[in-house]
């Protein structure tokens, strides 16, 4: 009886270790993440710039559609 109880002794000491680590962790307060910053995203101030060539339309966009005409024509 006494060897069961050394040789066991030493897998309840690491099932013991194991799970107060686990609780500590699961219960802590969570940590911010290392690569988290305050402002990640950036945004370009203005957009089209005033002295930028002006965008061509599209010339399939510019006829009118079928669906766009008028049905007496």
């Amino acid at each position: 009886m006494v060897y069961v109880a050394v040789l066991l002794l030493p897998g309840v000491g690491l099932l013991l270790f194991t799970m107060t680590y686990l609780e500590d962790r699961l219960f802590a307060e969570p940590v911010a993440a290392r690569h988290a910053r305050r402002r990640h995203l950036r945004l370009l101030p203005g957009g089209l710039r005033a002295d930028s060539a002006p965008r061509r339309a599209d010339p399939a966009s510019a006829a009118p559609r079928p669906a766009e005409q008028d049905a007496a024509a």
